[in-house]
């Protein structure tokens, strides 16, 4: 008869062990027998309370998950670890984190996160290779000269402390689903910043130093209060996504035609009555959406934008569309919530108050929507939608 010899007897020189998902109570004994080769301890979403003393003698760990336990305390002890590269404490119980991290100076990525953590201590400021950082608390983190990473998001934080201008090195900056209500002007500081997350707050407006921020390449103000977008995003030369859904934006600053670069700009959702002629300088711009909004006439220029294949204009007060869109290599149109598809039928026809030549079709004049609360319920996003295959021409017919 097979009998299961325990691992340890049959190797000792084991370099990962992964106990995720075991319902364990307690550290496994049979793992500290491998203290002299351990590099990678995965103990995630167990019931662990406690960390015995002989946890700490396996000084080669590089990587420590510890994650969805219960622990209450991370000893001192935690010292040891000086080869410790990659620790992941995150969503236990543990009040404090001891002085003695310092000590971990080989520590590159921290997840501290759903912790009760009231501070941070003092030598944690001494973790200079620190890159990757994840927590409640953003208290003392401008002394952390080489995060690149840092994760707030999902807190009750309700202001930053103004040394987060000091991060120089800081590319990801995720405060998404907490109070804030503005942003510190220190924020220009952040110059290497290329994502900058601010998802469901309640921020009124962006502050003018955001123009500061040369690489910013993503920005997420959406689910805020926006009443007023600065001119100054203008200057964000390397911006390819803006996204200020679910706000109340009555316009857009014509500053926006500046960036380039810009892909996608989804403004669904606000109070826009209109769009800025200089829109059309958005020469990279290929997803717009304008969902659900008051936009009563789309500028002419906007076919500059001539690599747009994403129109989303539904639920707006349009009468009819400028001739110039039919010049774009339009794929999808969108002008009202129970359209079938995204290939429309356009006529051509006299504006009789300008004599101009416009588009319409049986979606125009718009009608206004009864259900914009269940449509802001639905937050469809755009690139789900179906789109017709690349071949098939948007504008079918024009007679």
């Amino acid at each position: 008869m097979l009998k299961c010899i325990p691992l340890w007897r049959c190797n000792r020189h084991v370099e990962s062990v992964d106990k995720r998902h075991c319902n364990l109570q307690n550290v496994p004994d049979e793992i500290f027998r491998y203290s002299r080769s351990l590099e990678e301890l995965l103990l995630d979403a167990n019931q662990l309370r406690d960390l015995p003393k002989p946890f700490f003698r396996l000084l080669n760990l590089r990587k420590l998950g510890l994650s969805d336990n219960e622990i209450q305390r991370l000893p001192p002890e935690v010292a040891n670890f000086m080869q410790l590269v990659e620790l992941d404490i995150s969503r236990n119980d543990i009040p404090e984190i001891p002085e003695s991290i310092k000590f971990c100076k080989a520590l590159e990525i921290a997840d501290f996160s759903g912790n009760p953590l009231s501070r941070l201590p003092d030598g944690f400021t001494q973790l200079r290779g620190l890159a990757h950082l994840a927590l409640n608390d953003p208290d003392t983190l401008g002394a952390l000269p080489k995060l690149r990473e840092l994760w707030l998001d999902r807190n009750q934080l309700s202001s930053l402390p103004p040394e987060l201008g000091n991060l120089r090195r800081l590319v990801c900056l995720d405060m998404s689903e907490n109070r804030l209500e503005e942003l510190p002007s220190e924020l220009s500081g952040l110059l290497a910043l290329t994502d900058l997350l601010l998802t469901q707050n309640l921020l009124e407006v962006v502050p003018d130093s955001i123009g500061s921020l040369k690489q910013l390449s993503i920005l997420k103000v959406d689910q805020n209060r926006l009443t007023h977008l600065s001119d100054s995003i203008g200057e964000c030369e390397n911006l390819t996504e803006l996204v200020l859904t679910e706000n109340l934006l009555q316009t857009l600053p014509r500053s926006l035609g500046k960036l380039k670069k810009l892909t996608n700009l989804n403004a669904d959702r606000n109070r826009l009555g209109g769009v800025p002629d200089e829109l059309g300088g958005c020469a990279s711009l290929n997803v717009l959406s304008l969902r659900d909004n008051r936009v009563a006439k789309l500028p002419a220029q906007l076919a500059d934008a001539t690599e747009l294949h994403v129109l989303d204009v539904a639920g707006n007060r349009l009468q009819n569309l400028p001739f110039a869109l039919a010049n774009l290599n339009l794929k999808a149109m969108w002008l009202a919530e129970n359209q079938s598809q995204p290939m429309l039928k356009f006529q051509t026809e006299d504006e009789e108050s300008t004599g101009e030549k416009v588009l319409t079709c049986y979606l125009l004049p718009q009608q206004p929507s009864s259900s914009l609360g269940e449509l802001a319920l639905r937050r469809r996003h755009l690139h789900h939608d179906l789109l017709p295959p690349l071949s098939l021409p948007l504008f079918s017919s024009l007679s």
